[in-house]
C-alpha cells in the first residue's frame, strides 16, 4: 500500500497537486506503458497506467486529512467491480489523445468519479468525464493513427479493489500515496 504522507510544521499552506485513480494492474499496466513509450510519449514512464477519477488538482497540504477523509468515506460506499478495457478510442480532433476503452465498468467509474470529485476536492472539468486508459497524448498525427491501430487488438479484465490518491512530485512523476479498498 502506497505510503500515506503527513504534513509538518508551517507548510500547510503550501499547495501539493493530486490526483484520484484506478490503476491497472501488471501485467496490463507495464503493456500500455511499454506502448506508451514505444510511440516516444514522453510522459510513458512518469504516469503509472490508470483511469483517473480525479484529473490533477492543486490543494493545500493542510487540507489532505479532510481529502483522505472524504476519499475513505468514497470508498466505503462503493463496491469491487470488474473491469474490461478492449480496443482504442480517440479523443480527436477535439484534443490529441488515443485510448484504450472501459467497455465493462464504465458506469461504475462513471458513479465513482462524480463521488470523489465532489466536496472537498469540487471542481469542474473542462471536458465531460470519460472513463479510459491513455495510450498515447500530444503526439503527431501519424504516431497517434499508428497508436489507435495497435491498441485495437489490446484485451484486459481483472478486478478493481479500490482507488488511489496519487501526488506529482517536483520531479513530475507520478506517485501512489494512499490507497483506498471498497466497502
Amino acid at each position: 500500500m502506497p505510503q500515506q504522507y503527513r504534513p509538518e510544521g508551517d507548510d500547510l499552506d503550501e499547495v501539493v497537486t493530486i490526483g484520484v485513480s484506478i490503476s491497472v494492474p501488471d501485467p496490463y499496466g507495464a503493456q500500455i506503458q511499454d506502448a506508451r513509450a514505444g510511440h516516444g510519449d514522453p510522459l510513458a514512464r512518469s504516469i503509472p497506467t490508470h483511469v483517473t477519477l480525479l484529473p490533477p488538482t492543486p490543494v493545500a497540504i493542510g487540507a489532505l486529512p479532510t481529502i483522505e477523509a472524504h476519499l475513505r468515506a468514497v470508498a466505503a460506499g462503493h463496491r469491487p467491480f470488474r473491469m474490461l478495457l478492449r480496443g482504442s478510442g480517440t479523443f480527436r480532433p477535439v484534443s490529441p489523445v488515443v485510448y484504450v476503452r472501459v467497455e465493462e465498468g464504465a458506469q461504475e467509474c462513471r458513479a465513482l468519479e462524480a463521488d470523489v470529485r465532489s466536496g472537498p476536492v469540487a471542481r469542474e472539468l473542462a471536458f465531460p468525464y470519460h472513463p479510459h486508459v491513455t495510450v498515447a497524448h500530444g503526439l503527431p498525427e501519424p504516431v497517434l493513427d499508428q497508436a489507435f491501430e495497435q491498441a485495437r487488438g489490446f484485451r484486459a479484465v481483472f478486478e478493481v479493489p479500490g482507488f488511489s490518491l496519487s501526488r506529482f512530485g517536483p520531479d513530475e512523476v507520478w506517485r501512489p500515496w494512499h490507497g483506498y479498498r471498497f466497502g
